[in-house]
């Protein structure tokens, strides 16, 4: 069995879970989420505790017994707690402002680029060159993320593009004569 799936998962006092045996839906104060299920792991609910057994003896079902059990703490923690995701502009004139469910990016291009927000992602600015993103679905979040950061990856020479605010870019030295 998976290390990850023998640590049970708590629900708080704000949060609602309904299993059916084709899906677990979890709702709390920052929204709802749900996930299908297929028939290689089991959920048991005693009180407010949820436990995952795999199905069978088959190494595929041990593997999604942590998997399941991963993305249920995750449907937990961001419908209670919510997740958060910093992003950093380096560079001279790169600039990034919130106007409700759109960004507005200045990169250095010729134009500006603006990013629509999907369902549920807030997107704040407090300043310049600080962006700020909040979900309560971990997988959205980061994709949401990833593509901000591609419009401008950082570079390795002068480290200058988006990153993320716990990212460590290494600069790489130049060619010498």
């Amino acid at each position: 069995m998976s290390r990850v799936a023998k640590n049970p998962v708590s629900i708080p006092a704000k949060v609602e879970v309904v299993l059916t045996p084709e899906a677990i839906a979890v709702s709390g104060p920052m929204g709802k989420l749900s996930q299908p299920l297929t028939g290689d792991v089991k959920l048991n609910r005693e009180g407010d505790v949820l436990t995952f057994v795999a199905a069978n003896d088959s190494q595929h079902s041990r593997a999604m017994s942590g998997t399941v059990r991963a993305l249920v703490a995750n449907m937990v923690r961001g419908v209670s707690e919510g997740f958060v995701r910093k992003l950093t502009l380096v560079g001279v004139g790169y600039k990034a402002q919130a106007q409700g469910a759109n960004l507005n990016l200045e990169l250095g291009y010729s134009h500006p680029i603006n990013h629509k927000m999907p369902a549920g992602v807030t997107v704040e600015t407090p300043s310049q060159t600080e962006i700020v993103l909040k979900c309560a679905d971990k997988q959205v979040l980061g994709q949401v993320a990833a593509q901000i950061r591609a419009y401008r990856a950082p570079e390795p020479y002068k480290g200058k593009g988006v990153r993320y605010a716990d990212e460590v870019v290494v600069i790489k030295e130049t060619k010498k004569k």
